[in-house]
């Protein structure tokens, strides 16, 4: 069997097995606007250097680090407080709407 026999199997694999990304990223931005936007801003850029950016940042990321944030695996004061009252469709809208954000990069000179 060749390796390209296999391709269309493991395409078929890594789309079963990623994650969905179902989040709305209007709603998002919403909730993030209300909730959220004091410390990270309200384009996603932290106002605060304690704050992260979370602007272009990968959704499934976010959605893990909220998710450890409200269970308690990962422990911040502010965000432990923030997160419990996240619902799992909040924080895939909130990771939607930061992964939505497009950034630009640029090297130095």
């Amino acid at each position: 069997m060749k390796w390209t026999d296999c391709m269309p199997l493991l395409a078929a694999s890594i789309i079963v097995c990623s994650p969905a990304m179902a989040g709305d990223a209007k709603v998002g931005k919403a909730k993030a606007s209300v909730q959220c936007a004091v410390c990270h801003g309200p384009t996603g850029i932290a106002q605060y250097p304690e704050a992260p950016n979370l602007a272009g940042q990968v959704e499934i990321y976010l959605v893990k680090a909220l998710g450890d944030f409200r269970s308690g695996a990962r422990t911040n004061e502010m965000m432990t407080i923030v997160s419990k009252s996240l619902s799992d469709d909040d924080i895939a809208n909130l990771a939607a709407w930061y992964a939505s954000i497009q950034i630009s990069v640029q090297q130095p000179q």
